[in-house]
């Protein structure tokens, strides 16, 4: 069987594989996991905070589902083109007050000849919702 290296230049197969491996880390809630398929000097602006390097995004993460909990993701290939990935999402996660939201957004992705991702920009934008109306679930 065909081993398919996930490193750019991407065509369709490959993009929504790294779409899906993406999508499976943050799904797991795992901070180092995720890390692993970033530089170690990797870009982000994360909403209004901008964090550089491995070790600061195993932090963000950390706190993050520390508010964010009963995480649920699910992400869309939007486009791809030589070592670039833009993708749309959109997750649930109910707050520490028991609050339901359901978050939409943006992300761009470049990654390096490795195939590790050296930038990420998220736009993101809640919205409280009734637990009724969650659609992704664990």
């Amino acid at each position: 069987m065909e081993t398919i290296q996930l490193i750019p230049p991407f065509n369709l197969q490959t993009a929504l594989q790294k779409v899906q491996l993406a999508e499976d880390a943050w799904n797991s809630q795992d901070p180092l996991r995720i890390a692993l398929a970033y530089t170690l000097d990797s870009e982000w602006r994360n909403r209004d905070t901008f964090i550089n390097g491995r070790e600061e995004i195993v932090k963000f993460l950390e706190k993050k589902w520390k508010k964010e909990l009963n995480y649920r993701l699910k992400k869309e290939l939007w486009s791809f083109h030589d070592n670039r990935i833009a993708v749309r999402f959109e997750y649930e996660y109910q707050n520490i007050q028991s609050q339901w939201f359901r978050a939409y957004g943006n992300e761009n992705w470049e990654f390096d000849e490795h195939g590790l991702m050296r930038k990420r920009y998220a736009s993101i934008n809640d919205l409280a919702i009734h637990e009724t109306e969650r659609r992704l679930r664990c």
